[in-house]
């Protein structure tokens, strides 16, 4: 059966998505056949351009009469339209492959949730970092208990291409369109990667979001900036989290990390050993056993490692292209067979809660506890303190006494200040909510 398929979108996933199509039946003739039909846009000249480069049949402005006539929708539009395409997608039981984060909102995302449980169609998030073959390989050590207890998670997502203030204003700079900046754009990632790693979920988190420049310039027509536009969503996030499992986690993205393109990295540390990953080398996994006395790196381009009997010879490197043909070739099968995939729209759901946890202790400006020990003086307590949170706009302090011996200060700040910042101080978090059966 060949699958009809329409994309809401033809940039940057637009294209990567419609190469992955392309390269299917030249590596995976066993996956499923798809037709290119439609691709849905706004600007008439561009879609006839991106119609033609993209081998699409067709190209239309307006989805909503479109979706029920395809056997698969893949979302690629800004996440604020998300929500309704895929949602009247899933009413009709057509397919649909999401970009990620799920949505701009998290409201939003429930509404995405709930219509595709409703459905008899498959419905996806496209996490494509899971089809790096190398994270899938880190996935069967982790399985089989290579790692022992997990304590430690550690993710860093770092870009560094809006260093310049003058770089032009986009839709990832609007809350409206996106949601968040970093947070939901990068941390995403981060977090769906943990989780399906470990196959625990975040329970409890803590965060920091900052913005580093308030206004970008608006391209005109010539190029030239005509105007400019604020900036309402995070440039950079650091997040603390715990696992229902026990491990602990720390997290961070910035756009603003100078000499970073796209330094996707993540480490995971257990009683038995640890392992360490790092896109820009994304055929190599760092590998530690506890009797070890270094990390080794291991190579995953033997023919036996996920996916890389597909492609070339033992040692010829993929790329970043290939885990979105990975990511397609699962996805397809799954909607063919009409299978439950992951990542699902649960996945995304998750993730998603986990984004709005970290956002809101910020956006809540909630009143943190702090409780340091020592046992020098008070006086040297609330000194030490005032050093940790002079970058607060306010910070209170207020001594509630001494205890066993030991001194106990309270410390009530803005959720302003990093948490980096605050040193032998336990933080009062939010939990994530649980999805509702």
């Amino acid at each position: 059966m060949t699958l009809t398929v329409g994309f809401l979108g033809y940039r940057f996933m637009g294209t990567a998505h419609a190469n992955a199509l392309a390269r299917l039946p030249m590596f995976f003739p066993d996956a499923p056949e798809t037709h290119r039909d439609v691709l849905i846009g706004r600007d008439e000249a561009e879609l006839a351009e991106a119609a033609d480069r993209l081998g699409f049949d067709r190209y239309v402005t307006d989805w909503d009469p479109i979706v029920e006539e395809l056997d698969v929708c893949y979302n690629l539009a800004p996440n604020d339209l998300h929500p309704e395409p895929s949602i009247r997608a899933l009413e009709a039981d057509t397919h649909v492959l999401c970009e990620k984060p799920l949505a701009h909102t998290l409201d939003a995302a429930e509404r995405m949730a709930a219509a595709a449980r409703e459905s008899e169609a498959t419905a996806g998030v496209a996490f494509n970092y899971r089809f790096v073959p190398a994270i899938q390989y880190a996935k069967r050590l982790i399985d089989d208990g290579f790692l022992g207890d997990v304590h430690h998670v550690r993710a860093r997502y770092l870009q560094d291409w809006l260093v310049d203030p003058e770089a032009p204003w986009s839709w990832r700079n609007s809350a409206a369109v996106a949601g968040s900046g970093a947070l939901g754009d990068l941390g995403a990632h981060s977090i769906d990667l943990a989780q399906f790693l470990l196959g625990e979920r975040i329970d409890r988190v803590s965060g920091h979001l900052e913005t580093f420049v308030d206004e970008r310039p608006v391209d005109g027509e010539t190029g030239e900036a005509t105007d400019t536009r604020p900036v309402t969503v995070d440039d950079a996030y650091t997040a603390q989290a715990a696992f229902d499992g026990g491990a602990m986690g720390v997290f961070e993205a910035s756009r603003f990390a100078t000499g970073h393109r796209n330094a996707n990295r993540i480490e995971i540390n257990g009683s038995d050993g640890s392992i360490r990953f790092d896109l820009e080398r994304l055929n190599e996994l760092e590998v530690h056993d506890a009797d070890d006395r270094g990390f080794e790196t291991v190579l995953v381009t033997d023919p036996d490692d996920p996916y890389v009997a597909q492609w070339w010879p033992p040692g010829h490197v993929l790329g970043w292209e290939h885990a979105i043909v990975h990511e397609n070739c699962a996805f397809l099968r799954s909607a063919s067979a009409k299978e439950s995939y992951a990542p699902d729209f649960a996945d995304g759901l998750q993730v998603q809660r986990v984004l709005d946890g970290w956002e809101s202790t910020v956006s809540d400006r909630r009143q943190w506890q702090c409780h340091a020990t020592d046992t020098r003086s008070r006086r040297g307590v609330a000194s030490y303190l005032i050093v940790l949170c002079r970058s607060a706009r306010s910070a209170h302090l207020f001594d509630s006494g001494s205890r066993r011996g030991k001194h106990r200060v309270n410390c009530q700040f803005s959720a302003h200040i990093p948490l980096h910042t605050c040193w032998g101080v336990k933080f009062l978090s939010k939990s994530v909510p649980r999805e509702r059966e």
